[in-house]
């Protein structure tokens, strides 16, 4: 046990859990404790904000989305604005974001099929979700998991990075990483558990620099152990 963890409290487990399933539950009854609020770091008003900053979002930080999205959202504050856009002016907005191209083409395009297909209304369904550019699965489940409060858990480089580490599952496609954990946790964890991860991921199980020595869920993490893993001081 870290002393960390001796200081908050947090009790050691009753004998380390013995399988992936059994740490996957130990490991959200103390990610609940640790983050009770599970909140999604994108700034959003509404579906189709999230939506769009969330494809925004990819190979990028949501610190540098939320820097675009005010001036994006003001200039096109409906999907029946944004899909009239003009894409080179879409691409000065969000250029910062990195593979801009490609994102004001899916943003638009993902306004024009809410538009066309949707009745204006960002749809609530998975199937319908990812049928519109640049929406995939992880996506898909942000949406449903944060505005919905449906099930849905979104498996990023965070996600993929922990649950590997922490033993739950050796899958490196998003897809199979996601299959596991909904496996292991009721359907009415999913959200919580996946965006409870990538706080983690994101404040503590750095990719490069894990800082275990804080880490509150040290004492069940199998990588704790791999000679290529060192504490941080």
């Amino acid at each position: 046990m870290t002393r960390e963890r001796i200081k908050k409290g947090y009790p050691r487990a009753v004998g380390k859990p013995r399988t992936p399933a059994a740490r996957s539950r130990e490991i959200e009854r103390r990610l609940v404790e640790i983050y009770p609020v599970a909140i999604c770091e994108l700034t959003h008003a509404n579906a189709f904000e999230l939506l769009a900053a969330t494809i925004l979002s990819a190979q990028c930080t949501d610190v540098r989305v939320n820097m675009v999205t005010p001036a994006l959202f003001k200039k096109y504050p409906t999907p029946k604005k944004l899909a009239a856009a003009n894409v080179a002016d879409v691409e000065e907005l969000v250029r910062s974001t990195g593979f801009f191209q490609t994102k004001a083409r899916n943003l638009v395009g993902m306004a024009q099929n809410v538009m066309e297909r949707f009745g204006g209304e960002i749809p609530v369904d998975l199937e319908d979700l990812i049928t519109l550019p640049g929406v995939g699965r992880k996506t898909a489940n942000v949406l449903r998991s944060v505005v919905y409060d449906l099930p849905g858990l979104a498996v990023d480089t965070h996600v993929g990075r922990l649950s590997r580490r922490l033993g739950l599952t050796t899958e490196e496609d998003p897809v199979k990483v996601e299959r596991v954990l909904n496996d292991f946790l009721p359907p009415e964890q999913w959200g919580g558990f996946g965006l409870r991860l990538i706080l983690h991921g994101r404040r503590v199980c750095d990719a490069k620099k894990p800082k275990c020595d804080i880490c509150e869920l040290e004492d069940i993490c199998p990588s704790t152990l791999m000679p290529t893993r060192k504490k941080t001081k």
